[in-house]
């Protein structure tokens, strides 16, 4: 009978929604999403009850209410402050884009545009010619093409022109990346015909040879993306393998995957192949990812013969893999910087890796100064993104010893916005040439929340 009394001593949906509280948050959030919070709280609450605890406070009930009307409406995909040192973090959406290509998007999406409106003829046009004369004229390439990503352009690329054909590609290419990704098993869903040549650590261009004397659709180079072969190994300049399957009647493709425009040699890093250097060894056809080192959108680009992306437009996979008009635009605006001589100024990324050690150094200590503890250590930053694989440059880390370093981290993901650091040697570590210089108001604050030693 207590447990019945109790029950009824629960107010009822209506009661709760006459409360201020309850009128503000309809407003806010829309009559039926309060009205089903308010259920899902008594519901709770009447749970409780049967279990033994006492009744809710009307105070509580609402609070609890509140509570899940935040949860439900949270965003699950939030800005982030990236103290780890890893320029392209794929986890962490990779390049950041640049003022110029955040306002394109601004722009295109607040308005109708012209997607796919030919304004010259009045009358429909194709949304493939956006980007595609910025591509041309920085390449050099006389064609391109862009879609959703770099995997989609390689898939797009094999099915439009080696469905149930030979594709010749090396052992020691065929590899698996971030999220599945293993080039068999691309190959294999477009339909072409895969054709080893070589050993997982040697490849010589006889082996090609050999296997190009029965007919073939392609031969295709895939980028090592994020592992690097060392020791006992050989491989063909790219050069020589375009030319002996250009011998052959045969077209080259080159997945080069992080789409570089520039020297990265000029950062203090190895040489990462350009998108210009593979046309000029003879690729017939060069993919490559937007949001890696081209520092631009999530993108797959296909740049190379005007015949062979003709082909790949047609193809009916190319209607589900197309780019948006948010990936267009930013794209554009991010090859403009390029064309401009720009890039190194504009683009977050390769401001990020212009950096110097004085520099972080000098952000660090200030860091340090403004939070009155810290030190500043010698530390290393790396590239990621599937691009560089074991590169680093030097870097000056803002290091903190506290008790317990793990809830230190756990503490500055819950902050607003949440801050990715890193630990070692029981320090927890930033990485200033990853923070962007307006997110390090927002950084000290969230430092400053954590515990001393």
């Amino acid at each position: 009978m207590t447990e019945m009394n109790d029950l009824r001593a629960l107010p009822s949906v209506d009661q709760l929604l006459q409360s201020g509280q309850a009128a503000e948050w309809i407003d806010t959030y829309g009559r039926p999403l309060t009205v089903d919070a308010l259920r899902e709280a008594l519901a709770a609450a009447r749970a409780g009850v049967q279990s033994g605890r006492p009744v809710p406070a009307f105070d509580d009930l609402l609070n609890n209410a509140h509570n899940l009307l935040q949860i439900w409406l949270a965003p699950t995909l939030r800005p982030v402050i990236n103290a780890s040192g890893v320029v392209l973090h794929t986890n962490l959406g990779r390049a950041p884009l640049s003022r110029a290509a955040l306002a394109a998007i601004q722009q295109t999406a607040s308005a109708y545009n012209t997607l796919e409106y030919d304004l010259v003829r009045g009358a429909r046009g194709s949304r493939s010619m956006h980007a595609e004369a910025l591509l041309t004229r920085l390449t050099g390439a006389q064609a391109a093409l862009v879609v959703n990503n770099n995997a989609a352009a390689v898939l797009l690329a094999l099915s439009a022109l080696a469905k149930r054909r030979r594709v010749i590609i090396s052992r020691t290419q065929l590899v698996e990346i971030g999220g599945g990704f293993r080039v068999p098993e691309v190959m294999a869903q477009s339909g072409a015909r895969l054709v080893e040549v070589g050993t997982t650590n040697r490849v010589h261009l006889a082996d090609y040879e050999t296997a190009l004397s029965e007919p073939a659709a392609m031969v295709l180079h895939a980028h090592s993306s994020n592992f690097r072969i060392i020791g006992f190994t050989a491989e063909p300049a790219l050069a020589e393998v375009a030319a002996l399957a250009h011998c052959q009647g045969v077209p080259f493709i080159d997945d080069l995957g992080s789409g570089a425009l520039l020297d990265t040699a000029r950062f203090g890093l190895s040489h990462e192949p350009t998108v210009q250097e593979s046309l000029a060894a003879g690729s017939d056809l060069v993919c490559f990812s937007g949001d890696k080192l081209l520092g631009g959108p999530q993108a797959g680009i296909l740049i190379g013969r005007s015949d062979l992306i003709a082909k790949i437009k047609k193809h009916p996979l190319a209607r589900a893999v197309r780019a948006d008009k948010l990936c267009l635009a930013a794209l554009s605006a991010t090859l403009a910087h390029y064309l401009k001589d720009e890039a190194e100024r504009e683009i977050p990324i390769w401001r990020f890796l212009a950096q110097t050690p004085d520099q972080l150094e000098r952000r660090a200590s200030a860091w340090a100064a403004a939070l009155g503890r810290g030190e500043v250590l010698a530390g290393k930053s790396t590239v990621g993104g599937g691009s560089l694989p074991e590169e680093t440059l030097p870097t000056r880390l803002f290091a903190l010893k506290v008790r317990q370093p793990n809830a230190a981290l756990a503490l500055l993901r819950q902050a607003d916005p949440p801050v990715i650091a890193y630990i070692e040697n029981d320090y927890v570590l930033l990485d200033p040439r990853t923070v962007l210089p307006e997110q390090e108001e927002d950084l000290l604050r969230a430092l400053r929340g954590l515990p001393g030693e």
